[in-house]
């Protein structure tokens, strides 16, 4: 039977306040021993339980591992909670699977060096919240644990002092390839849940694992046998798990791969962005220096060409500006409108003394933004500065009709005086867009990321919700299982009822002996007095005898003596056998009266007594108990209480977080069509910026070949410079180029006030631009006002997520090694660059030189000068070409801005089409919140049910078990005791049966022996009777 019966299998001692494992007696046959929370400080007693499998010394004294190496078939041991300083004793634990020693105070492993190989099982292994310093200690005692799947050495916060060290998850998993998950997390990332637990009626938990972490709806694995059937709740985790997708999560899904797949794609192509990274910057070069070039507006004759210009200033100036202020706005996430204008002031005026120096300074920012750890795959502060870009590109291509008429302009003054305020104006707008994009793309960041953590947070819900219903099921089982060993108690006692029945016809029967026994002592009794009777009667008729015997015989006096003292003899052992028997039947008689017979009623009497007295101990018992349960009960229910309390917040919460999530949908969908409209304009400033470029590249050509003949200019004149010295009187002519060459800087300066006109024209375009953004603005404003708020809120929640903010942290300090290496190659080039500026002004020097050297070749120069007017009037003539091309693309931009109003209403379409679904989307996630608010209140009352219907099994077994053992105890000490004195009255009975016999007997041999003694000396009597006859 005790192979059978699994519950003798099973020992639980939990909360017993046991001080020893020897005080408990177990069987050999054990597979399971849960000892938990008690006051056990050392580990003995446990040799013979060779079948053991899972053992739970938690929450103890214990200070040592030891006394463990007989259990062999030991799967798992939990030794938590303890005093333990160190691991040892494990090496004999072959089948050893899992290990908890997590609360301890450990700091040596060295006793996991014994586990390695693949002769030991150990697959998880729990040392959270000890005492363990060491990563090479760590390493070196796990190494060789081959089976080691689950390793878990920080856990809900509490850890070691390990895990704080930096980079402890990549070195643990690097070092450890045999590791599945660290900390309950695998190694891609995902939340792994390893149930391999002590109890062997739990294992069906290792069945609530998810399978389905894509689809949302997590299926449950089958058990095995011994299903409590739940027909409702089946049918509704049924329409649950078929309920269609919400059409918003796959917009959300989708956002969250990209940027996860951007990420992946960053790491993965890290050589090539550095190329791109180059062409880029050289790109937007040229948009700047086409945007600030402009041709010459009349062709007039000079006899000196020029050679100490620089057309990339004025573009320097304006990349300077937005260096700085890029770089002022990237500082803060959400600035203040205050300090954003103040620091474009500063940067203003710092930016007009930083006019040599702008060009790298343009380029590093831009490399700077492009990497930035805001973004994943693309920065949004790079992206910003090229639209940006392209915008003021397409800007300066539809006003170059009002750019004829101001080229005109006679007052240099004047024109920079507003040359300063559209420069200023404008940097101002691009800087108050940049910014505004940069908030927008930093709270679409936050965005996502309060979508991923809702997300998680849903899963976790639903897996706890699946885990409920199966812990439902299974503790359904386990109420059958407690029924049906009920079921057994109840028969164990109906035994034991019958056996008491038949103890009680024993003693009847006894009892019916004992009365025969009496009835034959009677007998006995009856028949020796008739002997003693006769006895009397045989003596009286003896001595009638020896009376006439002395009358006759006298020569027989001697023997009649002798037979006389004979007698006398005979008649004292007679006398002291009656004082025996007489007090023997006297004893006898005493003991049957003192003795109370069973059926009297001084018997019944004492066992009322005895039975009252029982059911007063029995009754102040019960009134214990039950005020012990009022008490509990009273406890149970304020604990409802509280629970249904901390259920109404974490409703509200949830509602909040729903209300949250709703409006951040919403607003999602709104930047989504802003993103649209944005990548359109870009899309259409590519195509302009394109078409540009083209123009640029031919411009360059012309310029180099320009270069390559002024090249061969020079090299000439360096072979002339020792004929040209002897010539003095040709400094004076020098002077006067000098003169000619500063004309032309004041025709350069014209060029740049036709320049300012021209950004006059664009600053027109630019304040309708600006009116479109302004309302922009005004709703990003806004958005950001709920925003704000939102965050608020959510910043709380934040507190909780320091876990996942310690990931990021290790995610960030490789953004941040990225943007180091970025910012050498920005180092770099700004080396470069500074090499070019000095090679720049060393050619300066040297033309400056060459000036001086200038003396005889002014006949040359003036041929050479007419050659450039003329090369300069085609230059013209092209310039009106191009201008005339540029009116058509006007053209050309009038029907793409009629195409995108089109565009436009068809996306207003599909925006209300979108707010349909979503409102159909809420509907349908109201009605799953209340059929999931329905399943809830089922089953939270099915567990109150369970726990209240638990609780009183438990009351009435425990009452029952005690009351059939102190009945059991005193029936059986009862039954013991008359047992004991009715076989001790038997054996007494038989002994005195036995002695009165054996005396009859010899008695009866003693009369018989007399007897015929007598019958003798009688004959011998009468033969000398009848002798003495004859001879008289």
């Amino acid at each position: 039977m005790a192979d059978e019966d699994p519950s003798n299998k099973e020992l639980s001692l939990m909360d017993k306040q046991i001080t020893s494992l020897l005080e408990v007696t177990m069987n050999s046959v054990l597979h399971s021993i849960n000892l938990h929370c008690n006051q056990i400080s050392k580990i003995e007693g446990l040799a013979h339980l060779r079948n053991l499998q899972h053992l739970d010394l938690s929450s103890n004294l214990i200070s040592r591992i030891e006394g463990l190496d007989s259990l062999i078939h030991l799967q798992s041991l939990s030794l938590s909670c303890n005093n333990l300083t160190r691991i040892e004793g494990l090496d004999k634990l072959l089948n050893l699977r899992k290990l908890n020693l997590s609360y301890n105070r450990i700091h040596d492993l060295s006793g996991l060096i014994p586990l390695h190989g693949w002769n030991h099982k150990l697959s998880h292994l729990y040392l959270h919240s000890n005492c363990i310093n060491s990563m090479d200690h760590v390493l070196e005692s796990m190494v060789g644990l081959q089976s080691l799947a689950h390793l878990t050495l920080q856990q809900d916060g509490k850890g070691n002092p390990v895990c704080f060290a930096a980079g402890y998850r990549d070195v643990v998993l690097r070092n450890l390839p045999q590791i599945k998950a660290l900390d309950g997390i695998g190694r891609a990332g995902e939340s792994v849940v390893g149930f391999d637990l002590d109890d062997p009626n739990l294992d069906f938990l290792e069945y609530l694992i998810s399978c389905d972490d894509d689809s949302g709806n997590k299926e449950l694995q089958d058990l095995g046998g011994g299903r409590v059937i739940t027909p409702r709740i089946d049918q509704v985790l049924l329409q649950y798990r078929k309920r269609p997708a919400a059409p918003g999560s796959g917009y959300l899904s989708s956002c969250i791969d990209g940027t996860t797949s951007s990420d992946q794609e960053s790491s993965r192509h890290h050589d090539s962005t550095s190329i791109l990274r180059e062409m880029r910057i050289r790109k937007l070069e040229e948009q700047i220096s086409q945007l600030l070039k402009a041709p010459p507006p009349k062709p007039e004759t000079s006899m000196i060409p020029r050679k100490d210009l620089d057309p990339t200033t004025e573009s320097d100036y304006e990349s300077g500006k937005e260096n700085v202020k890029t770089s002022v706005t990237k500082r803060s996430k959400i600035p203040a409108r205050k300090n954003s204008q103040a620091h474009k002031q500063k940067s203003l005026q710092q930016s007009k003394n930083q006019a040599s120096l702008s060009v790298p300074k343009q380029n590093a920012s831009r490399k700077q933004k492009s990497p930035s750890p805001h973004r994943k795959a693309h920065s949004p502060s790079s992206g910003s500065s090229e639209r940006a870009n392209t915008d003021s590109t397409e800007q300066a291509s539809q006003l170059v009709g009002p750019l004829r008429s101001l080229q005109k302009r006679p007052e240099p003054s004047v024109s920079n005086s507003v040359e300063e305020s559209t420069y200023r104006a404008l940097v101002q707008e691009l800087d108050q867009e940049r910014e505004r994009r940069w908030k927008a793309e930093q709270l679409v960041v936050k965005l996502t990321e309060n979508i991923k953590e809702l997300q998680s947070q849903a899963k976790e819900e639903k897996d706890i919700n699946s885990m409920a219903v199966y812990a439902t099921d299974r503790i359904k089982e386990l109420l059958l299982k407690e029924k049906n060993a009920k079921c057994t108690l109840q028969a164990l006692v109906h035994q034991l009822k019958e056996d008491n029945e038949r103890l009680t016809d024993q003693i009847k029967q006894f009892s019916s002996k004992e009365e025969e026994y009496q009835k034959i002592i009677k007998r006995m009794e009856d028949e020796a007095s008739k002997l003693e009777t006769q006895r009397i009667q045989h003596e009286a008729l003896e001595m009638k005898h020896i009376q006439e015997a002395d009358r006759k015989v006298t020569a027989s006096q001697r023997e009649i003596e002798l037979l006389r003292g004979s007698m006398r003899q005979h008649k004292d052992k007679v006398q002291q056998l009656h004082e025996l028997l007489t007090s023997r039947e006297q004893a006898h008689r005493k003991e049957l009266e003192t003795r109370v017979p069973l059926n009297g009623p001084e018997f019944h009497e004492a066992v009322a007594k005895e039975l009252s007295k029982e059911e007063d101990r029995h009754i102040q018992q019960i009134k214990a108990f039950q005020e012990k349960i009022n008490v509990l009960s009273q406890q149970y229910v304020d604990l409802e209480d509280e629970f249904r309390a901390a259920l109404v917040i974490e409703a509200g919460r949830f509602k909040e977080v729903k209300d949250g999530f709703d409006t951040v949908t919403t607003e999602l969908a709104e930047h989504k069509e802003a993103l649209t409209r944005s990548r359109l304009k870009e899309k259409q400033s590519a195509s302009l910026i394109q078409e540009l470029t083209t123009m640029v590249k031919e411009q360059k050509t012309r310029i180099a070949d320009i270069t390559k003949s002024k090249q061969e200019i020079i090299k000439d004149l360096k072979s002339k410079i020792h004929s040209l010295e002897m010539v003095a009187h040709e400094e004076k002519q020098k002077t006067v180029q000098i003169q000619l060459l500063k004309q032309e800087k004041s025709k350069l300066i014209s060029q740049l006030t036709a320049q300012e006109s021209l950004i006059d024209g664009l600053k027109a375009e630019r304040k309708i631009w600006g009116q479109e953004l302004t309302q922009q603005g005004v709703s990003l404003a806004q958005d950001r006002g709920r925003l704000e708020a939102k965050i608020e809120v959510l910043s709380t929640e934040i507190e909780a997520l320091k876990k996942q903010n310690e990931r990021d942290n290790d995610s960030l300090k490789i953004k941040t090694k990225m943007v180091e290496d970025q910012t050498e190659t920005i180092r770099k080039l700004k080396e470069g660059l500074q090499e070019r500026d000095e090679r720049i002004r060393k050619l300066h020097s040297e033309n400056l030189e060459m000036e001086k050297t200038l003396g005889e070749q002014n006949d040359e120069r003036a041929i050479q000068l007419r050659e450039l007017k003329d090369k300069l009037e085609r230059q013209t003539e092209r310039k009106e070409e191009i201008k005339l091309q540029l009116e058509e693309k006007e053209a050309e931009l009038e029907d793409v801005k009629k195409a995108y109003s089109a565009m436009n209403k068809k996306w207003q379409d599909k925006a209300e089409l979108l707010s349909q679904l979503e409102t159909q989307v809420r509907q349908m996630k109201e009605n799953f919140d209340a059929k999931e608010k329905r399943l809830v209140e089922e089953r939270d009352k099915s567990l109150q049910n369970q726990k209240v219907v638990m609780e009183k099994l438990h009351s009435v077994d425990d009452a029952f078990r005690r009351q059939l053992e102190s009945i059991l105890a005193a029936h059986q000490a009862e039954l013991i005791k008359v047992a004991s004195e009715k076989q001790k009255e038997v054996e007494a009975a038989n002994e005195r049966v036995y002695q009165v016999e054996e005396e009859m007997r010899q008695l009866l041999q003693e009369t018989a022996y007399s007897k015929k003694a007598m019958e003798e000396k009688i004959k011998r009597l009468t033969s000398a009777l009848s002798d003495i006859q004859q001879h008289f």
